[in-house]
């Protein structure tokens, strides 16, 4: 082994072992990986940020903003009113919900089609009297499927396409992954509508009037006249266990008990740290007169508003609509004679992954400064914290109680990216915005297919279209693309490179054929697209596509046999993730409004990575021969 094989591979150990780890953000992660190899000689400082240029780049930035345009026009909501059945079984209702999904990831976004079709789900549940999981597992792994179908479907595919340019074989074209991909996609998606959702682990055991997120971790206060003052933890513990409900920690001024005394006695304005279900939270405030410590006041969220508006005057800015006085009176005045306790309303909602709200607290975030809203409490399913709750970092997948008014809430959602755990109002687009994003959606797909423009080029011209019909807000443009994910490609591109380049993917694929594969071509095959679903279950799907590409090219070429047979394996692999919470967006998107806890996700995952494995390998072979 050369020195520049050992340091490229310590690079890539490293950044893998960092993308299991999960404290840092995975584009974080590969530009470190990326410097890393700048610095060390094995890719050229002028050649560092190539892979911002990279068509496969483009590709991604350019699809985000179109599935944006379907998104915000209503055009999912316009196809899933007329598909899905409004009164039909568990099993049809998943299955359709299932299907969709997995349709419209192969023309946009995958987790932007979960989080469209999320509320459609929860509302399928509720209708069927079943847990939220037993529903959004479905949609989740559905959806993860459909990205296989086509070059834009999801980011390995185009990574893939990419790699094999790099390599002088040409780039794939559009449909070139529906063959494989399509069929693995429908036995997966008939798999999970008739046998898999029935494996998904109940986390819900009767019907509610909503859907389980887990236990609430709240901060209330204990004020004069309630019946808890003067007694006992012990005795609380007593009275809140009719409720479900449990004290999980205390504060008292600058002293946190982080497990009281159960002699310990109540004093006024001590804080209690309680869990329980939304229900049982709800019943537990009115029994013993106890006052979220969080909450907001009508006469607290007006002089929010009234300070936002002097800072959007003061600084010449225009101010959000909610904040605006009509025919340019003050709203002040307005606003106080109008708001009333019920303006209020208190909303679940989910970060999406990758959201800005990541490793925040709602003191980093200055929720009542900012926006007029409070954070009520927290539900983290299978993780308990008893550190206050305004200092509590805030993770995706959490289920977050919020408090305001539905704009200021609304604005909130829409600069942290969080998603409402119920029905959305879709915003009313101008007549013929759904046919119009439909077309523009369309014909840069055909543009593409057809080979009239390369892939990069056509979707650019369609992001561009979007823009200028106005069906995308030109302040929307770059908020609509997932720039982690954009960063994570374009590093992680001349990281594949250096591998390829020091020899170092040949050296691994000896190991693999001589080790487990025993120079058999099938069996190395599946061995490229078993590991490649391991790797994924961990790692970002990009990240593992792009670490296993040269690997995979490697193993073809010593084999003598058909190199896009294994890149192929490697893109199917590289977005079957179906084992963990953290292997795919879609997959963490539920953890928290599903109830999952880390370990629930095999039970159904690995029978679908079994069908996939059984599936996709004999059509590798069929659509992509050997020989």
């Amino acid at each position: 082994m050369t020195v520049p094989q050992m340091i490229v591979l310590a690079i890539i150990l490293a950044a893998m072992a960092l993308f299991m780890w999960g404290k840092w953000r995975h584009d974080i992660i590969a530009m470190g990986a990326l410097l890393a190899c700048v610095f060390t000689g094995l890719v050229p400082g002028a050649e560092a940020f190539a892979g911002f240029g990279h068509p496969a780049v483009v590709t991604v930035a350019c699809v985000l903003v179109l599935s944006y345009g379907l998104q915000i026009t209503g055009a999912v909501n316009f196809l899933a009113e007329r598909v899905l059945p409004d009164s039909a079984g568990p099993g049809v209702s998943i299955m359709a919900i299932t299907t969709l999904g997995a349709l419209l990831s192969g023309f946009m976004n995958n987790v932007g089609a979960l989080a469209l079709l999320m509320p459609v789900g929860l509302q399928i549940a509720e209708r069927n009297d079943m847990p939220p999981g037993k529903v959004l597992m479905p949609l989740a792994f559905g959806s993860i499927l459909g990205g296989t179908t086509t070059l834009i479907g999801t980011p390995p595919n185009l990574i893939i396409s990419g790699f094999r340019s790099q390599a002088g074989l040409g780039s794939f074209a559009m449909f070139d992954f529906t063959p494989v991909g399509a069929t693995t996609a429908f036995f997966g998606v008939l798999f999970i509508g008739l046998i898999g959702w029935r494996l998904v682990p109940e986390r819900k055991q009767t019907g509610s009037e909503s859907f389980e997120t887990g236990a609430y971790l709240s901060e209330v206060r204990v004020s004069e006249g309630s019946p808890v003052v003067g007694k006992r933890v012990r005795e609380v513990e007593d009275m809140l266990d009719e409720a479900d409900a449990q004290v999980l920690g205390m504060v008292r001024g600058d002293m946190h008990f982080s497990a009281p005394s159960q002699t310990l006695l109540l004093r006024v304005n001590d804080i209690l740290v309680i869990e329980a279900e939304p229900e049982g939270l709800s019943s537990s405030l009115s029994k013993l007169k106890l006052k979220l410590e969080e909450a907001l006041t009508p006469e607290e969220a007006e002089e929010t508003a009234r300070k936002k508006r002097e800072i959007c005057e003061r600084y010449k800015q225009s101010c959000p609509p909610h904040l605006e006085g009509e025919n340019g009176e003050d709203s002040g005045e307005k606003k106080k004679k109008k708001k009333r306790v019920e303006d209020f309303v208190v909303r679940e909602m989910v970060p999406a992954p990758g959201s800005n709200i990541e490793g925040l607290s709602a003191t980093d975030l200055r929720l009542r400064t900012r926006f007029g809203v409070n954070l009520l409490a927290i539900s983290r399913k299978g993780y308990r914290s008893i550190r206050r709750l305004r200092t509590t970092p805030i993770h995706a997948g959490d289920v977050l109680l919020m408090q305001g008014t539905p704009e200021a809430l609304s604005d909130f959602a829409s600069q942290y990216d969080c998603l409402p755990l119920a029905a959305r109002d879709i915003r009313v687009p101008r007549k013929g915005e759904v046919f119009a994003a439909s077309i523009v959606m369309a014909f840069s797909v055909g543009l593409a297919a057809f080979g009239i423009f390369p892939a990069a080029v056509a979707f650019a011209a369609g992001a561009l279209a979007m823009v200028v019909l106005r069906i995308v807000p030109l302040r929307s443009v770059y908020t609509a693309v997932d720039w982690p994910v954009v960063i994570l490609l374009a590093a992680m591109l001349p990281v594949a490179g250096a591998m390829a380049s020091t020899g170092a993917a040949d050296l691994l694929a000896r190991f693999l054929l001589g080790t487990m594969a025993q120079g058999h071509a099938v069996a190395a095959l599946v061995v490229i697209l078993a590991s490649t679903m391991l790797l994924t279950d961990f790692m970002n799907n990009a990240a593992t596509a792009a670490v296993m590409a040269p690997i995979s090219l490697s193993v073809a070429m010593q084999l003598g046999v058909n190199p896009d047979t294994f890149l192929m394996a490697v893109a199917i692999g590289a977005s079957c993730a179906f084992l963990t919470p953290i292997g795919h967006q879609n997959n963490t998107l539920i953890l928290g409004p599903g109830g999952f806890s880390f370990g629930d996700y095999w039970r159904m995952g690995l029978p679908t990575d079994i069908l996939v494995l059984l599936t996709a390998t004999p059509m590798l072979l069929l659509v992509w021969p050997l020989y």
